[in-house]
């Protein structure tokens, strides 16, 4: 490991990295910085406001801060902290880097943050300190760089961060590596696209060895892999789990794949299962094909059917994610969303959260692109950072809100996800003045591995995540 962010930080930095949120996870793009930063000699401490608090010690000789927004919960949180950054440190001047950074950089100027960067970012943080100028406008790198091994030793410990939880109860502490950034892929809704644009970029073999190899000896006993798409370079991603498992055979790991190279690289999966992997995130958003096709995902209903079956017959718990509120969501659709995740028997494999999200809409989205979608969407909402827009059918959108309230609501409670979907079932039936059938405890499926933060990206920061300021 590198010399930044140590074990014991001093009290005050030349920069201050900070992450308002990413997923429950040890963010990598806190740690990949502060190790150019070291190599560079530059005293840096970083923050993760989701398990730290804003110390003003940390803050008292700062001259640079740079806060990393890479989705749209933790761009609010920012908002939110920008003010009580400023009052720590008057003098410090603020860059934004990160997915939600260039799509939002006009309204982040107009919080005092004065250098926008998007892409592969250490080389212009790094230049922003070292100059002294900031650039006149927003950077979006998309050039390959040098991938150096994660500084990780000034975050948290992984201990505090979100866990794997197994089948029978038992918790895994989980480590986070990145093994490539960006996409390949151009899905409409998604906040990769506007800033890489199809490109994605591979973390060398070597580097993302060392970074888990550092994390394994911190007490990491799963890997769960941060990257947009773990398949987008097959040959790379079948090198990085052969070289996992040749040095760690007994570690377990997960990946996000998309159902597209699920059933395109099906052949191999089994390699992949052999090499430790347990369980895939997986984004199938609809089961509707006209809302798939309006999203650009690249499959249908019935290649995320024919996904699932492959990898159950491999013993590979899939974990799917949905977008269920669409403006082409209906009441029809969404209780065949529900009917088909009993049939599946997915109901266990689903977060409930999952069944109540609304599709965001920010700066940037390709959705925008279709022309009838961006005459019905409002004007651009500074308060929400996204286009407002409202089905044709207001039922829906009082179902979502709704549902969005049970939901959270049970989590607090610890609510088990049958007990979850049963509110949501018999919801979503009053919405159409029908009686819910009773529910078939055997269509609910097998507990699956599952992290113990829910996988989810587009809500609204909560009061605990504000509490850190």
């Amino acid at each position: 490991m590198n010399g930044s962010c140590p074990a014991h930080a001093p009290a005050a930095a030349r920069v201050v990295l900070i992450s308002p949120y990413e997923l429950g996870r040890q963010p990598f793009n806190l740690a990949q910085p502060a190790a150019w930063f070291a190599r560079a000699h530059i005293d840096a401490a970083c923050i993760d406001l989701s398990q730290q608090k804003l110390d003003p010690a940390t803050f008292a000789h700062a001259g640079y801060v740079a806060i990393y927004l890479g989705m749209h919960t933790a761009t609010r949180i920012a908002a939110a902290a920008l003010p009580k950054i400023r009052e720590l440190a008057p003098q410090a001047r603020i860059a934004a880097f990160g997915l939600y950074a260039p799509v939002n950089a006009a309204w982040l100027k107009t919080l005092g943050v004065e250098a926008i960067f998007g892409g592969e970012s250490e080389p212009d943080l790094l230049a922003w300190v070292q100059s002294g100028v900031a650039p006149a406008d927003t950077l979006v790198r998309r050039d390959r760089i040098t991938f150096l091994v994660p500084e990780r030793r000034g975050l948290p410990a992984l201990q505090r961060y979100a866990s794997l939880i197994l089948t029978d109860g038992a918790q895994k502490i989980t480590g986070f590596a990145e093994a490539s950034r960006g996409c390949k892929h151009l899905c409409r809704h998604c906040p990769v696209v506007p800033v890489y644009e199809g490109k994605f970029r591979i973390v060398p073999v070597e580097t993302v060895m060392a970074d888990i190899a550092q994390q394994i000896e911190a007490g990491a006993q799963h890997i769960s892999f941060g990257d947009p798409d773990f398949l987008n370079g097959p040959t790379h991603a079948l090198k990085v789990a052969a070289a996992l498992h040749a040095r760690f055979p007994a570690l377990t790991w997960d990946a996000t794949i998309k159902i597209e190279h699920l059933l395109n690289h099906a052949g191999l999966l089994p390699q992949l299962r052999q090499c430790g992997l347990l369980f895939i995130v997986t984004a199938v958003e609809s089961v509707d094909d006209a809302i798939l096709d309006r999203l650009a995902k690249g499959h249908t209903r019935a290649g995320f059917e024919a996904a699932l079956a492959h990898c159950r017959t491999l013993g590979i718990a899939l974990a799917p994610t949905f977008v269920p509120f669409t403006p082409w969501t209906t009441l029809a659709g969404y209780r065949d969303l529900l009917a088909t995740l009993l049939r599946l028997h997915l109901v266990e494999a689903v977060p409930p959260v999952q069944l109540a999200i609304r599709l965001l809409v920010p700066q940037g989205s390709h959705l925008l692109h279709l022309t009838d979608f961006a005459a019905q969407v409002g004007a651009f909402d500074e308060a929400m950072l996204g286009y407002p827009w409202q089905t044709d059918d207001p039922r829906v959108d009082a179902l979502q809100a709704g549902i969005m309230a049970w939901v959270m609501g049970a989590e607090k409670n610890a609510l088990p996800r049958a007990e979850v979907f049963a509110g949501i079932w018999a919801r979503t039936h009053a919405a159409l003045g029908e009686t819910a059938p009773p529910l078939d405890p055997a269509q609910f499926g097998d507990v699956i591995p599952h992290h113990s933060e829910p996988w989810y990206c587009c809500a609204e920061p909560t009061d605990t995540q504000l509490a850190s300021f």
